[in-house]
């Protein structure tokens, strides 16, 4: 059978992703640091009755025993993040903000990346084998007031890519997937602003991107359907990180 596990898939970009998944015929695994009595892992697993949930923190969880918990993956998705604490003046940004960031998005992203790796390659598989970084168009695109998320997202989609010189051999594709603006609970915040600068033309395909798009764009991904375009990044915004004058 074939399996996905996806970081932080029980709202947003992860549950856009694990929807697709599953109507393509894989068992989905969902992980994320709440309990699984919280309203959106509930709501979750409404949606996706067949799928299961692990209680996995990416600051301090062990990865191997939550992949033990896991089984075999064939289709490994580092979706769960978090945004800046505080927008604000990056001359302000504080040591604490940094480290929580770069934590989750970057250190704890790596080693859950590395340990399912490792069991890729600790035997072969009847399945063809996938790594998908959800990044942002933020690894490319400065935000000031959000020093830390852009770091935090450059850095892991050179994760992205030394993963996929790392498992190409091994015939493992390994993706660079970059949502722009998404209408999800992180950007609720800030969806009267973007709203309107959408309207003014920011987003060439002038609407909001919604987790079904990135989740169309994972499938083809996890099935192999672009094996020979390993370590490629996708932007899936729009057009947004076009650059125009």
């Amino acid at each position: 059978m074939k399996t996905a596990l996806i970081t932080g898939g029980q709202q947003g970009i992860g549950l856009g992703i694990a929807q697709a998944l599953s109507a393509a015929g894989f068992a989905v695994v969902m992980a994320a640091e709440v309990e699984e009595s919280a309203p959106a892992v509930q709501a979750a697993l409404h949606a996706l009755p067949k799928a299961r949930y692990l209680r996995h923190d990416l600051m301090s969880g062990d990865p191997a025993a939550l992949l033990d918990g896991v089984g075999e993956v064939t289709c490994f998705v580092s979706n769960a993040g978090v945004p800046a604490r505080q927008r604000g003046d990056m001359l302000a940004l504080t040591a604490e903000s940094f480290d929580h960031v770069m934590g989750i998005n970057l250190r704890g992203a790596f080693f859950l990346a590395q340990e399912v790796a490792r069991r890729m390659l600790a035997g072969p598989s009847a399945h063809y084998r996938s790594m998908l970084f959800i990044t942002s168009v933020s690894a490319q695109m400065i935000s000031v007031e959000r020093a830390e998320y852009c770091l935090s997202k450059s850095a892991a989609a050179t994760m992205a890519q030394l993963f996929a010189v790392r498992m190409a051999p091994h015939g493992v594709g390994v993706f660079d997937l970059r949502p722009g603006i998404i209408d999800t609970a992180m950007t609720a915040a800030v969806h009267d602003k973007y709203s309107a600068r959408i309207a003014e033309g920011l987003v060439p395909a002038q609407r909001w991107g919604l987790p079904a798009d990135i989740g169309s764009v994972a499938v083809p991904l996890a099935l192999g359907q672009m094996a020979f375009a390993n370590g490629a990044v996708l932007p899936v915004d729009g057009g947004l990180s076009i650059s125009r004058l």
